[in-house]
C-alpha cells in the first residue's frame, strides 16, 4: 500500500488548455485512488460548479473529462503524496513545472492553495496574497486560491475562486 501511495498522479494536460489547476502534491487519498482531489470533505468539485467553471458537478473520477472543457491539472511535488509536510519530504521541481507550462501553454493556471504558490514563488505562505497575480513575460496569468481541502476550513473564502472564473470567460452559475 505504500508504494501506491508513492506513484506520481499523472498530469492531465495537453496544449493550448483555457486553466490547468496546480495543487503542491496529491493528497493521500487521492494518491491511492489516482483521482485528483478526491477526498470527501475536499472543496474543489462542488466550488468548480457554484462558481461556474464546470456546467455541473463533477466527481473526481471524471477528472479526465475536464480537458473536454479546456481544464487540466498538475502538482508541484510529483512523488509525494499526503499533507504538505509528508509530501514534501520529496522533491518540488519548480524550473520543471515553468518548462511544462511554457510548453502547454495554458491561458491561466490556478494555484489551489498559498502553499504551492509559495514554493513557485520562492516566498513564505504569509507574504502570498489570494487572487490574481501580477503578470509575468512568456507566462499563463497566474491566479491563486484559497485551498479547497477540509484541513483548510479555517482559511477557506470561494471569492478567489469566483474571481478566477470572472476573469477567465467562465460564466457564473445559475
Amino acid at each position: 500500500m505504500k508504494a501506491r501511495a508513492m506513484e506520481k498522479l499523472p498530469d492531465q494536460l495537453q496544449e493550448h488548455l483555457r486553466l490547468v489547476f496546480v495543487g503542491t502534491a496529491a493528497g493521500q487519498r487521492s494518491a491511492d485512488l489516482g483521482h485528483y482531489y478526491a477526498h470527501a470533505g475536499n472543496r474543489f468539485w462542488r466550488t468548480l460548479h457554484q462558481v461556474g467553471i464546470t456546467p455541473r458537478r463533477y466527481e473526481p473520477h471524471e477528472f479526465p473529462e475536464l480537458l473536454k472543457l479546456g481544464i487540466g491539472f498538475t502538482d508541484l511535488c510529483k512523488l509525494g503524496a499526503g499533507m504538505d509536510h509528508q509530501a514534501l519530504a520529496f522533491p518540488v521541481d519548480i524550473p520543471g513545472f515553468r518548462e511544462k507550462m511554457r510548453h502547454y501553454r495554458p491561458k491561466a493556471i490556478a494555484f489551489t492553495s498559498k502553499k504551492a504558490a509559495s514554493l513557485f514563488y520562492g516566498r513564505p505562505t504569509k507574504a502570498v496574497a489570494l487572487g490574481r497575480q501580477p503578470s509575468q513575460p512568456d507566462f499563463p496569468i497566474v491566479f491563486v486560491l484559497a485551498s479547497p481541502s477540509g484541513a483548510a476550513s479555517g482559511s477557506w473564502s470561494v471569492q478567489p475562486w469566483q474571481e478566477l472564473a470572472d476573469s477567465i470567460g467562465f460564466p457564473a452559475a445559475d
